[in-house]
């Protein structure tokens, strides 16, 4: 079923009608030379410019993409918010086979497309678009980062992204077992690719056990190779059954926590580094009426949104760094909201970020740079 427009019925209700919706603008991008279809989705601009990256992904349809898209940058609205940046949320899906469609005449006309919103949606990387794929974008659009540090920018934001969330894991640590000494602790992480192998050393360096699963064995063979003591299963369906599993870090892509999931979970807290981890609204719910602390997604991930927001500004690795540690402490900040509230962590922090984007709005945002 469609619309006038054409659109799928039930994208438009989510987008003007649902509680996941709320969205300002949504554009769909086409250049037919380069073959580019994307969707760009502005959430909110309350508290300054949208700012998220751009997923470079093979989807099903562009229902699917456009779904994405919309959840996508409604994370990125209460990520930024609470990571106390000055900027909405925003993010850009290209639909497509990063490893046979992407090309230089394909970035560039999506550069276009990012430059033609006048700033107020600043794009950056993620899944399927890199380093390089930023220094090409930049090259239509002054508003890209992510950059290469030899074309002015911070370089990978995976570093941050990976110390963030192993300090929300300490935080984690800390409030269910009384030391956020990770030491001993079984982890295990669903996903070892730009970021999730950040993680793993992080672990390792503290003396926490790890087991590691992944959907490409290039990227098992190079953790394990390196570290021939971790711990390897085939799928994420037997990682959540490892016996004596403390941690389940859930880093590739989203809906990782869903009803077959959750019920099968052995680890007593869930922290890792993808967006939008709980598939459906109710399984932050069944997480705690289980036993299991959830530290949010969007809060331990915020590292790497930290890094590109400070590219903005002159980059400096050791101010981003600090402040990626502070997600350490807003971590804690939001177990002692969910457990005054008597509700579970992801209500907790979502009370919060609606909190700070209602005062943004009321002061009027903070407007493009």
């Amino acid at each position: 079923m469609t619309d006038v427009t054409g659109a799928p019925a039930d994208v438009l209700h989510t987008l003007f009608h649902s509680d996941q919706g709320g969205h300002e603008q949504v554009v769909l991008c086409q250049d037919r030379k380069s073959g580019l279809r994307a969707v760009i989705a502005l959430h909110s601009t309350a508290l300054g410019p949208a700012l998220g990256g751009t997923r470079f992904y093979p989807y099903a349809s562009e229902r699917e993409a456009v779904a994405d898209a919309l959840n996508l940058a409604r994370g990125m609205s209460y990520k930024n918010a609470m990571a106390g940046l000055d900027h909405g949320g925003g993010k850009a899906v290209i639909i497509g086979d990063p490893e046979r469609d992407k090309t230089e005449e394909l970035l560039l006309a999506y550069g276009r497309f990012v430059a033609s919103l006048g700033g107020r949606y600043v794009t950056a990387c993620d899944v399927g678009t890199y380093v390089a794929d930023m220094d090409v974008v930049a090259r239509e659009c002054r508003w890209t980062t992510g950059r290469s540090p030899e074309n002015g920018g911070a370089g990978d934001s995976s570093v941050l992204t990976a110390f963030g969330v192993y300090q929300g894991m300490r935080a984690s640590a800390r409030h269910l077992w009384g030391d956020a000494s990770l030491r001993g602790r079984t982890v295990g992480v669903a996903g070892v690719g730009k970021v999730g192998h950040h993680l793993v050393e992080h672990l390792l360096e503290e003396g926490a056990r790890v087991v590691i699963t992944d959907v490409r064995q290039e990227a098992v063979r190079r953790i394990a190779d390196r570290h021939p003591d971790i711990g390897v299963v085939a799928d994420t369906e037997a990682l959540i059954r490892v016996e004596g599993l403390d941690i389940y870090a859930p880093c590739a892509l989203g809906g990782a926590l869903n009803d077959d999931s959750v019920p099968a979970l052995t680890a007593s807290i869930v922290c890792g580094a993808a967006n939008n981890q709980l598939e459906h609204p109710g399984v932050e719910k069944d997480l705690a009426d289980r036993g299991i602390l959830y530290a949010p997604d969007y809060v331990v991930n915020a590292g790497g949104v930290i890094q590109v927001a400070d590219e903005l500004h002159g980059f400096d690795f050791e101010r981003c760094r600090a402040k990626a540690a502070k997600i350490y402490d807003t971590t804690l900040a939001i177990f002692a909201r969910a457990k005054t509230d008597g509700i579970p962590p992801a209500a907790a922090a979502d009370r919060i970020a609606e909190q700070r984007m209602a005062e943004g709005r009321t002061a009027g945002g903070r407007g493009t740079r």
